[in-house]
């Protein structure tokens, strides 16, 4: 099987790349779209490739929180269902464990893999082809969903954001409730912070904020367990700060690979954000972050400048987050208590 990889447009922690077998025409499919690329006699032909987030980050510690706050979308796939889908903001496509596929009674296709690319390392998957994929009232027609590992915690797939581009996904913490619905480009209600948004290499959610005082860009991960940042921010922390001590842990990936990761009590994360009586700051808390040169970092350009993953174990504390694609804006509410 030849390949080529090409670099991604846009990435949240989990890459997909196609991977074609030897054929004699040079048509494949991308899930999602058909990408129909010419033969190429003298040398293998160039491919797609897509981006999704996948399964969160498992936390491989000795200790982990009880309640980490996953969000589980009901989806209904070929009119059966709902599976429970993990909501990944950073995911550009959706994707189904192996049971899933077995239940709708779809065969793995092995010519049509795809390379995940996690926050710790990649490998290679297989794809199913389903008629119809429906959340809300987003539904798509024909398409290819990757085969993800089975480590959702229970969940049964990813939920990627491929059609989210004018959708509103209003998430409520305190009663377990989510809604995905067409946004009108609505105001917050009375007692939300408004917060904007900027979409990097296409789909990743950007929050411009600071933790201890150091600019940071946060990336909004509700597919991640736990927050992780650069080694960049830890050491601009340090040069404000005394040493930074940890205790050792590890961050395993989708992929089963693992990497050292240092969970060190850390500043709190703060957001510019808006109210009705104007401009202020948000202020997220979180027990730990985890430090670690970690490839998906280095995959994003992002190791030189602080950055964070800023996963559920921080989001997962506020009260209801709502993500207004259309609007380009998060509008958060703070618990009461």
């Amino acid at each position: 099987m030849s390949t080529r990889h090409l670099l991604p447009t846009t990435v949240m922690g989990l890459l997909l790349t196609l991977l074609q077998s030897a054929q004699p025409t040079g048509a494949i499919e991308n899930p999602g779209a058909l990408a129909h690329i010419p033969a190429v006699e003298t040398d293998p032909p160039l491919l797609s490739e897509i981006v999704v987030r996948s399964t969160e980050p498992r936390y491989v510690a000795p200790t982990r929180r009880d309640r980490i706050g996953r969000i589980w979308a009901p989806v209904y796939i070929n009119g059966q269902g709902p599976f429970r889908l993990v909501l990944d903001s950073g995911a550009n496509h959706s994707g189904i464990t192996a049971q899933v596929a077995q239940t709708l009674g779809l065969a793995q296709d092995a010519s049509h893999q795809v390379m995940l690319r996690g926050v710790t390392g990649s490998s290679a998957v297989p794809t199913v082809r389903v008629d119809s994929f429906t959340v809300g009232d987003l539904q798509t027609g024909a398409e290819r969903l990757p085969i993800v590992t089975d480590a959702l915690g229970g969940a049964e797939g990813i939920l990627g954001t491929e059609g989210m581009q004018n959708r509103r996904i209003c998430i409520d913490f305190r009663h377990d409730l989510i809604t995905i619905t067409r946004s009108h480009g609505e105001r917050p209600e009375a007692g939300y912070r408004v917060v904007p948004f900027e979409t990097l290499r296409g789909n990743l959610l950007v929050v411009e904020a600071s933790v201890g005082g150091v600019r940071t860009k946060a990336i909004i991960d509700t597919g991640g367990q736990v927050t992780i940042a650069n080694m960049a921010l830890r050491q601009a922390l340090q040069r404000r700060r005394a040493q930074l001590i940890g205790k050792p842990t590890h961050i395993e990936g989708v992929t089963a690979d693992v990497q050292d990761a240092d969970a060190i009590g850390t500043p709190p994360l703060r957001m510019d954000s808006m109210d009705a009586a104007g401009s202020s700051y948000l202020e997220i808390r979180y027990q730990d972050v985890n430090f670690g040169d970690m490839r998906i970092f280095e995959h994003w350009h992002l190791n030189d400048e602080p950055a964070m993953l800023v996963g559920m174990d921080a989001l997962g504390l506020l009260d209801t987050l709502v993500i207004d694609y259309r609007r380009h804006e998060l509008q958060i509410r703070m618990p009461t208590h």
